[in-house]
């Protein structure tokens, strides 16, 4: 069965920092595609950072330069590391799974608000 459960969200104000975290079990971790998506109020969710299994990043253009996206393989967990957070950035916060052929999973979420 697979599980990514993450954690780490919470409130902050405006120009502070959260660290996400995402533990996974049931995949081959070290070969899936991770990332994060996030939903804000009344819209669609859209991804905003992914890693490779190799190390790869890719960002959405909003949050270059201010989010982070690492993995630890040794530990099933991929981290997004979020600075400078705006109240725009509110929302939840889904990690996302991709093993190709395998099948794509995500996450129940964790909620983030920023405060202006």
């Amino acid at each position: 069965q697979v599980q990514l459960v993450e954690s780490g969200g919470g409130l902050v104000q405006a120009g502070g920092s959260l660290r996400l975290s995402c533990v996974a079990s049931g995949i081959v971790f070290r070969n899936a595609l991770m990332g994060w998506l996030h939903q804000a109020p009344g819209k669609q969710r859209e991804s905003v950072a992914a890693i490779t299994a190799v190390g790869s990043t890719n960002y959405a253009g909003h949050v270059k330069g201010r989010f982070t996206v690492s993995r630890d393989n040794a530990k099933n967990t991929v981290y997004l590391q979020m600075n400078d957070l705006r109240p725009e950035d509110t929302g939840v916060y889904y990690c996302h799974a991709n093993e190709g052929a395998r099948g794509r999973y995500w996450g129940q979420g964790t909620l983030v608000t920023v405060s202006s």
